[in-house]
């Protein structure tokens, strides 16, 4: 026989047992605005050592990059506080998707990502630029669009797909990432590595032996951009564009960047050509 107290207890662990599904559904779907406003929280994607979009100091576990000064900024327009989520280039859009990041600062908005991703407005254009070994001639990409030049770019990046549209008669090697690339240029396995300016200018700054850095003509940008998870309610997607139109309009963002090349990459303002817009 059942008493009492022992059916309570029953019917007590059975309406808990029915609740979890129904918070857990709740959460799944709660928009990432409505869950910053209930938290206080942004999540913020980041990657130690993508200088200088990020770095993460060893010591103190804190962050810098213009990601972080960016994060900052936009953390206090919606008064929230920022938290930051470790993640790496290749796993950012996947991390979005998965709920376990708000925000990525300094994401590509290739077509590919905007099929599983949102983006904010551009964040700032960067520059494509060719490093390549001394001597070696590199005034406009028609030149280098030859298949005697050996062009060495990371496989899947903006780089690689820069070269896909723009030197489809290069003899154009692709490797696992950037660093191999630098690699292959150094060892004279390659004529030139297509990389943008925020990149190519800490390079030189650490191994000005490597080559030297042209802007091929015409000059070619890509727009780097802020990604968010596609969702239905577009809330937080307008509140980080009215915040980038008045950082922009303020100037910041080419402060902010500048700001973060010289100390983090020691590249000061003036080493940027002036046709370099932020």
């Amino acid at each position: 026989m059942i008493t009492k107290r022992r059916l309570v207890s029953i019917l007590i662990a059975c309406a808990g047992a029915i609740s979890i599904p129904a918070v857990q559904a709740q959460t799944a779907a709660e928009s990432s605005m409505a869950r910053i406003q209930r938290t206080k929280t942004i999540r913020i994607g980041a990657i130690a050592g993508a200088i200088p979009y990020f770095s993460k100091d060893i010591a103190s576990g804190k962050w810098e990059g213009f990601g972080p000064d960016f994060a900052e900024s936009l953390g206090q327009k919606l008064g929230a506080k920022i938290e930051y989520v470790e993640t790496t280039w290749g796993n950012a859009v996947l991390d979005i998707q998965a709920n376990k990041i708000d925000l990525m600062f300094g994401m590509a908005p290739s077509p590919a990502r905007r099929e599983v991703v949102n983006f904010s407005d551009t964040l700032f254009e960067n520059t494509y630029t060719t490093v390549c070994k001394k001597g070696f001639p590199a005034k406009s990409w028609a030149e280098l669009n030859s298949p005697e030049n050996r062009i060495v770019v990371d496989v899947g990046s903006s780089h690689d797909q820069l070269a896909t549209r723009v030197l489809p008669k290069a003899d154009v090697t692709r490797l696992e990432n950037s660093g191999a690339a630098t690699l292959a240029l150094q060892s004279n396995r390659a004529d030139c590595q297509i990389l943008v300016i925020l990149l190519a200018q800490p390079l030189l700054a650490k191994r000005a032996s490597i080559g030297t850095m042209s802007i091929p003509a015409p000059v070619e940008t890509a727009p780097v951009s802020i990604g968010m998870r596609k969702e239905a309610d577009a809330s937080l997607q307008k509140a980080v564009n009215g915040w980038l139109s008045e950082v922009r309009a303020k100037g910041e963002v080419r402060s902010v960047i500048l700001k973060n090349m010289d100390k983090l990459a020691g590249v000061p303002a003036s080493a940027f050509p002036p046709e370099i817009k932020f």
